[in-house]
């Protein structure tokens, strides 16, 4: 052996022996064969590569099927779902307090006829209440009015009296449920709807405590509504116009998500139509459309089985305005006095040659060409494919000799 191939070799094996993997290498398959012949047992390390590649095979493919998988008959990929949008913080301003979770306060019972003797006994301990917030007396003030309300359940200021109290000792819950129950009694009760105002702005219900301060400056306008007021509305325009910005962003997520939906069905229908366009034109281009150059079924002119008619330009009977003198170009086969007129096509459908160049879309062409007017042949008579078939048609019509 060549001392420099044998050097080649021994270089070979050592890279074998440092790299296993070298054998993985799908060119060496015969070599791993033959290893393997010989009982040797191969590194996995030698068929992982190889093992990745899969075999490739011949498969013959019809139009449709390529079409289908490169064509734009694919439907295209959903696009990713926009991200959840995150509401920012909102700055607001102003203190609030916990809310009061107490049992319910007594209240009233409507249905109790409320005599003279009781509204007046219902003043006096509402007085009593007055004092008592005069001085801090918080708890017995609430004691009081809680009197008063029993002997006299149809007074709204009774509640709405008790609501301040309530706001005083930071309960918001329990001075809203007295000046809920004010304005069940008073619709138009200006201390009901300031204390029940004060009392969600102490919770932080900005834009519920805004209306009701607005409806009780309409009603009974006060210097205490008023500074109320100036606090709390800066809070409420800031959540009315966060929540707008978002519902805002919101709608025009959901427009893009109906626009995207649009599109994919658009261009699911197109793709569904070109791909039907392109079957159809496929299957139209393999249906037998007989002769080339516009001869179904047989020659122009009737030759459908048979020969009715004779072939156009007026063949049988000789060429119109007969050829005396013979083809120009002197044609082997010249027709003085014009062409018989018992021709027998059956010698031209029974030739294999004529019959051969018939299905050449070049050589019907021309011989239509001649048919529409035999002057024409002069122009084909230099073409190597077409004048031998013309003379070979001709000394078929120039009958039995």
């Amino acid at each position: 052996m060549d001392a420099a191939k044998l050097k080649e070799l021994k270089l070979f094996v050592e890279q074998c022996k440092s790299n296993p993997s070298v054998l993985s290498d799908p060119s060496l398959s015969f070599f791993r064969d033959y290893l393997e012949s010989l009982g040797a047992k191969l590194p996995s390390s030698a068929y992982d590569h190889a093992d990745s590649k899969s075999k490739s095979y011949v498969v013959e493919e019809s139009d449709e099927e390529i079409e289908d998988k490169e064509g734009p008959q694919a439907e295209p990929e959903e696009e990713e779902e926009e991200d959840e949008i995150i509401e920012s913080d909102i700055e607001i301003e102003g203190e609030t307090v916990e809310p009061d979770n107490d049992p319910p306060q007594k209240m009233g019972d409507p249905s109790v006829e409320v005599t003279e003797e009781n509204r007046e006994a219902s003043q006096e301990a509402k007085f009593k209440a007055t004092e008592a917030i005069s001085e801090g007396k918080l708890e017995e003030a609430i004691d009081h009015l809680s009197e008063a309300i029993s002997l006299n359940p149809t007074s709204a200021i009774m509640y709405a009296t008790r609501a301040t109290v309530y706001i005083k000792m930071k309960k918001p819950n329990a001075a809203i449920r007295d000046a809920n129950a004010a304005l069940e009694i008073n619709p138009d009760s200006a201390k009901g709807y300031k204390s029940r105002g004060m009392a969600r702005a102490m919770l932080g219900q900005w834009e519920e405590a805004a209306k009701d301060l607005h409806v009780a400056s309409k009603l009974d306008y006060d210097e205490e509504i008023s500074a109320v007021l100036k606090k709390v509305e800066p809070n409420a325009h800031k959540i009315e116009d966060h929540r707008r910005k978002y519902e805002r962003l919101r709608k025009e997520r959901e427009n893009r998500k109906i626009e995207r939906e649009r599109q994919r069905r658009r261009a699911k229908a197109q793709a569904e139509y070109e791909k039907a366009n392109k079957q159809e034109q496929s299957s139209s281009s393999r249906k037998p459309g007989g002769m080339p150059g516009g001869f179904p079924g047989g020659m122009p002119g009737g030759m459908p089985g048979g020969v009715p008619g004779g072939m156009p330009g007026g063949f049988p009977g000789g060429m119109p305005g007969g050829m005396p003198g013979g083809m120009p170009g002197g044609f082997p086969g010249a027709m003085p006095g014009g062409m018989p007129g018992n021709v027998d096509f059956s010698k031209i459908l029974n030739d294999p040659e004529l019959m051969a160049a018939f299905s050449d879309p070049e050589v019907m062409a021309a011989l239509q060409d001649v048919m529409k007017n035999p002057a024409n042949l002069a122009k084909h008579q230099a073409n190597p494919k077409v004048a031998p078939v013309i003379a070979k048609m001709m000394s078929k019509f120039a009958g039995p000799k």
